[in-house]
């Protein structure tokens, strides 16, 4: 069959368009393939192999995640030097930005005579004039030294609390550095004895914030220990020590080593002082310990270099030579040692002649047994009196010509020595001085020894039987919460808060009872208490109400200005709402005007509902003399309460 021409030419179109359709596909695939491997060569040279490539004809379409723009624009830039720009598409992501991290706040303060130095990055919220000024106060005449950084980020969480209590320890460290973060405060510093490093570390360690890490680094430095005293003793109580003394750590170590191996039990404490006789005290102290264990009952007493060791009646004196010959030999050179035997009582004698005094509680010493004549009596009582006070000395003692030499100076030795109790009892004999009582002195069995030590010479016995209570520790004996409150009612009881009249400004005579409050309230930072202004009824209500509310508010920013922590004070202005005399009368309006402050007390601990009705939710009642605080108010001519 054969095509004809009108049929041909159709079929050639078709031909040739199917053809040129085919070669435009096959092209389109070259091009792909070749833009693709491109494209993909030059990103990898260039390490941005993180992005993918793919090609749609003529179009090349970037996708991937990049870390950052300038990468993504990196990218787009490479494609677009392989293949036209206009047949790049961006279908690539960034990757979000982390939030940027706040910085680590952190600040270092030092504090010694020349001042106070400041250096650290804070918050540019925190009040940096305002810092540097309370510390201006504490530098005196020194300068601050501000090289603090800040930084626009919030403050941390526990960060306000941490600066505080950092800048209020600084309050009573004269020498010290305090590194501050808003998860620990640091506090290193030199404080000036043993006792005041053990209150300032109870009392830091007391007020620090919940959840804040404090690390305490006090020191106190060595005290002078004149003369260098140790005193061992085994009896029927066992093994201890009444006083002991060590000039290194090392030396410490190897006495109380020594103490252990002779039988002590329990915790022993040994002071590192100044003052030692000799480098090889440590040696001389073991040597003696020593040989007092292996008699197995006495006392042995340094006093420097001369050394008592005194062996009770129960040892034979075959072994006291033994053990004395072989000290001798094992002391250091410059020590020296007086060995005493003590000889069995005699059972025919009526006893030895005596002294007694006794200190009560109150601070009554007794004073019974023989002196020597109407001279020594004089002295004594002389001495007595300057040591416990003029009027709470009793004297009962009887004169006898024929006490034993020296016995004037042991009497005297023993009142001294019984100084150091709170109450207890001294008791002298020829050959023997004992010391008993209670004391709040956790020195006080090392400062007797000292005493005994040094007044009764070397070979003396003594015995010394002192019990420390915490109750009596001058240091440690913080007030009760009444306490405090009685202690400032009692202040306003004698000296009244005024104020300027018709205003808030507390006066001078205001101020010096103000110093005196914030003085008492040092040792009562964490008791709760409300300062609460009263008016009299002169005058508008509302007035009343706001002026009383702002003397209150005057009080409390008074005390915080004299460094008293206020975190437990609460201001309150009750107006006239609560009269305690007659407002007809000019007696009555000056009662009524007045500054209280009362205890706080939890409302579980309470149990008054009533009393939270009214608004004296946890008030304790105060003695009527000692209450209030009236403010030599006055009345305007308008009528309006004046002060």
């Amino acid at each position: 069959m054969k095509i004809g021409r009108n049929h041909l030419l159709p079929i050639v179109f078709v031909f040739a368009a199917t053809l040129a359709l085919g070669v435009a596909a096959f092209t389109a695939r070259v091009i792909e393939a070749r833009s693709m491997a491109e494209v993909r060569t030059a990103l990898a040279i260039e390490g941005q192999d993180w992005a993918a490539v793919e090609a749609d004809g003529l179009i090349v379409r970037l996708s991937g995640m990049a870390e950052t723009e300038a990468l993504r624009f990196r990218a787009l830039s490479i494609a677009g030097t392989v293949v036209d720009a206009s047949r790049v598409i961006d279908a690539m992501e960034v990757r979000p930005a982390e939030e940027l991290r706040a910085p680590d706040f952190s600040v270092e303060v030092l504090r010694n005579d020349d001042g106070v130095s400041l250096i650290g990055l804070i918050p540019a919220t925190d009040d940096r004039e305002s810092i540097v000024s309370e510390l201006g106060d504490l530098a005196g005449q020194g300068r601050v030294t501000d090289m603090l950084e800040t930084a626009d980020y919030p403050a941390p969480p526990g960060w306000d609390a941490a600066v505080e209590f950092g800048l209020e320890s600084l309050a009573s460290l004269p020498r010290a550095k305090i590194s501050i973060t808003a998860e620990r405060v640091n506090v290193t510093a030199i404080t000036a004895s043993a006792a005041e490093k053990a209150r300032l570390e109870a009392e830091l360690a007391r007020r620090a914030p919940p959840g804040l890490r404090v690390g305490l680094d006090l020191s106190a430095p060595r005290p002078v220990i004149t003369p260098f005293t140790l005193r061992f003793l085994i009896d029927a109580d066992g093994a201890r020590f009444d006083a002991c003394s060590a000039d290194t750590d090392q030396a410490r170590t190897r006495i109380l080593a020594a103490a252990v191996a002779a039988g002590a039990e329990g915790k022993s404490t040994c002071t590192i002082g100044l003052g030692v006789p000799s480098p090889r005290w440590a040696e001389a102290v073991e040597a003696g310990i020593s040989a007092l264990a292996q008699l197995g009952a006495g006392s042995l007493t340094f006093s420097d270099a001369d050394i008592s060791l005194i062996a009770e009646d129960t040892v034979s004196q075959e072994d006291f030579d033994r053990v004395v010959g072989e000290l001798d030999g094992a002391l250091p050179e410059a020590f020296s040692v007086t060995p005493v035997l003590m000889l069995p009582p005699d059972a025919n004698s009526s006893g030895p002649p005596q002294f007694t005094a006794t200190l009560s509680p109150e601070g009554q010493l007794q004073m019974r047994g023989r002196l020597t004549d109407e001279r020594l009596r004089t002295v004594v009582e002389s001495f007595a009196a300057a040591r416990f006070g003029t009027g709470s000395v009793y004297n009962a003692v009887r004169l006898d010509g024929e006490l034993p030499s020296g016995w004037s100076v042991r009497v005297l030795a023993a009142l001294e020595a019984l100084a150091e109790l709170a109450n207890g009892s001294a008791l002298v004999q020829p050959d023997l001085v004992q010391i008993s009582g209670t004391t709040g002195n956790q020195g006080a069995n090392a400062e007797i020894a000292r005493i005994l030590a040094e007044k009764l010479g070397n070979g003396a016995q003594f015995e010394i039987s002192v019990r420390y209570e915490e109750k009596l520790d001058p240091e440690l004996g913080l007030p009760t919460p009444e306490e405090c409150v009685a202690d400032v009612n009692t202040i306003l009881s004698v000296q009244k808060i005024t104020f300027a009249p018709g205003s808030a400004d507390i006066d001078g005579d205001g101020l010096k009872t103000l110093d005196l409050i914030a003085e008492a309230l040092q040792n009562c930072e964490d008791v709760p208490m409300e300062i609460a202004a009263h008016s009299d009824s002169q005058g508008r209500e509302e007035m009343n109400l706001s002026l009383s509310q702002q003397r209150a508010n005057s009080v409390l920013n008074g005390l915080l200005a004299r460094r008293v922590l206020t975190s437990n004070l609460t201001a309150v202005g009750y107006g006239e709402a609560n009269p305690i005399a007659d407002n007809s009368t000019e007696e009555g309006r000056e009662a009524n005007r007045r500054i209280e402050f009362t205890l706080i007390v939890p409302e579980e601990d309470s149990g008054e509902d009533a009393a939270a009705e009214d608004g004296s939710e946890g008030e304790a009642p105060a003695e009527p003399e000692g209450e209030t605080a009236a403010e030599g108010e006055e009345t305007s001519e308008d009528g309006n309460e004046q002060n």
